[in-house]
């Protein structure tokens, strides 16, 4: 098995409503299918004096700010201080945390957010998880399926790594930023701490505490 690619390695579980559900599991990716479903049990037992059930399996703390023009499905949660700006797209199977921003014309489907996740401007998260206090910059997307619409793998130096998703966008473990305009293909890694300069298609695993400059080109963050 992988180390980088464990959920223990990407995630500080202390920082998400869907620990329970990541716990059971190695890899992230193995949770992508039961998000939904997770959402609406979890929904059920939130507190009616912190959250108020909007509609059909959509629940929203009482805190959260909805700007006008925003379309949420469900099922759908979100937390506590989080913004929804005008003209975002959540399609559902979304759980999104504290201290998060949904931008304008930001679509998220089959998603987890965990607390303080920015995805501000004009990005598209599908079938993907983005760890504590990681940022999408603007325009960034995670593509989810690929062209021939075989199963996705996820590539490291020394193998594929077998998933057996056909959807599957991007894996972002805690304090990743990701550059504007950037294109996360299916099976996207980013390691906790890492960067992705503006621009950028990545592909596979980026380690933990680098920059990715482009493909080939991986260095160490220096401290």
């Amino acid at each position: 098995m992988k180390k980088e690619l464990m959920i223990r390695s990407l995630f500080d579980l202390t920082h998400t409503a869907a620990a329970p559900l990541l716990e059971k599991y190695t890899y992230p990716w193995e949770a992508l299918p039961e998000i939904g479903s997770f959402i609406t049990r979890l929904g059920a037992s939130l507190p009616e004096n912190e959250y108020e059930q909007r509609w059909a399996n959509v629940w929203i703390h009482k805190s959260a700010r909805l700007y006008p023009n925003c379309y949420i499905g469900g099922p759908c949660i979100i937390g506590p201080n989080t913004e929804v700006r005008p003209g975002a797209f959540i399609r559902g199977n979304a759980l999104v945390g504290a201290d998060c921003v949904v931008g304008n014309s930001t679509e998220l489907k089959n998603v987890i957010l965990f607390d303080h996740v920015q995805v501000p401007h004009y990005n598209y998260v599908g079938d993907s998880i983005l760890g504590y206090c990681s940022h999408m910059g603007a325009g960034s997307i995670t593509s989810n399926v690929k062209q021939d619409k075989t199963p996705v793998t996820v590539r490291t130096e020394e193998e594929k790594v077998s998933t057996g998703l056909k959807k599957f966008g991007a894996m972002l473990g805690d304090h990743v930023e990701i550059g504007c305009n950037s294109v996360l293909n299916p099976g996207t890694v980013v390691g906790r701490g890492s960067h992705v300069y503006p621009l950028s298609m990545v592909r596979g695993l980026v380690p933990e505490g680098c920059i990715y400059k482009k493909a080939g080109e991986i260095a160490e963050i220096q401290y």
